[in-house]
């Protein structure tokens, strides 16, 4: 049927693949060990630091966000090493988790779902214990829909001898990082997020400190070896065999990024979670996470009494084509989650708001039309230039 095959995607990755990408990623194939590959990856190499804000290297590695932050940890985790992990939600336990399996002696610094670390309490256990070799945190956790603090858990951090080691998976293009002015040491990124590709690029960058860290490390590494990637990147190549099809289309998604420019992608997202939110509001639901530490690029509703999150979901997917989220772990069968991330536009979020009215009315939940849409258009409305009697 005609529609069969349209989906409006809207979890909290993989996300929509800009019509860009996907003609630059069909592009004929070219040999990785060819000159024309070796160029195209001395650009990258440069194009992805403006994207961290660092003057350190930036690595690109064939395999997800899990591939690069294990080689984070397979970079500077010896068995034996003590390590902090910062736990806001299910991608802070996937640090522990991946930590763990390196032999490092894990202690845990968990808050409530839906709440942020506190940078303090961050200070405390860094001051109990001198020895820790790293410190691992999430900038931001879509799990709980909550964004961390990165530049102020970074200053503590940057006071010991410990590596600061952040996932910025699903923020990096969408919400603002600085790694160096943060004083991050290795931060990892996906391409399925906010980078608006598919799966299957993992982007490391790496501080001074981090490769003194790096090379002191005794674990045993070979295909997540981040020193391999290094010298290889320094002869403008890869060690392994790479995807090449996706490094086209990072070249076409950060041109489309850096023309956007950095700080109006940010302020995009930034207006499509306030629209989110303040429909989800007039609607009458209430919301996963406080404004002050809400996600820029996926936000969580608990679920209202009666209502199953997980048919609902079901319901206005096979109705409207509009797929959201569900919980993870604890939040299971509680929330749902919409995400409004890379290449999604403000216009977007007022269908996806619709079919939200339209799903909660035929499950049976006292939706009023056009509620929650017009209080989108308001937000929407709100942040135009029109709107403020800057033109005319």
């Amino acid at each position: 049927m005609l529609f069969d095959e349209k989906v409006y995607l809207h979890i909290p990755g993989p996300s929509p693949v800009p019509p860009q990408v996907q003609r630059a990623m069909a592009r004929p194939m070219i040999g990785h060990r060819s000159g024309d590959f070796s160029k195209l990856v001395a650009r990258l190499g440069e194009e992805a630091k403006k994207l961290f804000r660092t003057a350190g290297d930036v690595l690109t590695l064939t395999g997800s966000g899990t591939a690069g932050m294990e080689a984070c940890v397979a970079g500077v985790v010896s068995p034996g090493d003590e390590v902090l992990v910062l736990v806001s939600g299910v991608f802070g336990e996937r640090w522990a988790k991946i930590a763990q399996a390196y032999g490092a002696k894990v202690t845990r610094l968990d808050t409530r779902w839906g709440t942020p670390i506190d940078p303090h309490q961050v200070a405390v256990k860094l001051a109990e214990n001198p020895r820790f070799k790293a410190v691992f945190a999430t900038q931001n956790e879509t799990s709980t829909t909550v964004q961390n603090d990165i530049a102020a858990i970074g200053a503590y951090v940057a006071k010991t001898e410990a590596v600061f080691v952040v996932d910025c998976v699903s923020s990096l293009g969408g919400a603002d990082f600085r790694m160096d002015e943060w004083q991050v040491d290795l931060a990892v990124a996906g391409s399925q997020k906010c980078l608006m590709l598919p799966p299957g690029l993992a982007l490391v960058a790496v501080s001074p400190k981090a490769w003194k860290a790096i090379e002191g490390t005794r674990s045993s590494r070979f295909y997540l070896d981040l020193v391999a990637y290094r010298d290889s990147l320094a002869k403008a190549t890869t060690p392994y065999t790479p995807a090449v099809s996706l490094y086209f289309g990072l070249e076409a998604a950060l041109a489309l990024l850096f023309e956007e420019g950095l700080e109006n992608s940010f302020r995009r997202h930034d207006l499509m979670k306030r629209m989110v939110r303040r429909a989800i509001r007039a609607l009458g639901l209430s919301l996963l996470a406080e404004d002050a530490w809400a996600s820029p690029t996926v936000t969580g509703v608990w679920a209202p009494e009666g209502l199953n999150p997980d048919d609902f979901r079901a319901r206005i997917k096979k109705r409207y084509g509009v797929v959201l989220a569900g919980g993870q772990k604890d939040l299971t069968g509680k929330i749902f989650r919409i995400g409004h991330m890379g290449y999604t536009s403000p216009y977007d979020l007022l269908g996806v708001v619709a079919a939200v009215e339209l799903g909660l009315k035929e499950s049976g939940y006292p939706a009023s039309f056009g509620t929650g849409v017009a209080a989108a258009q308001a937000e929407l409305f709100d942040s135009l230039d029109v709107a403020a009697g800057k033109e005319g």
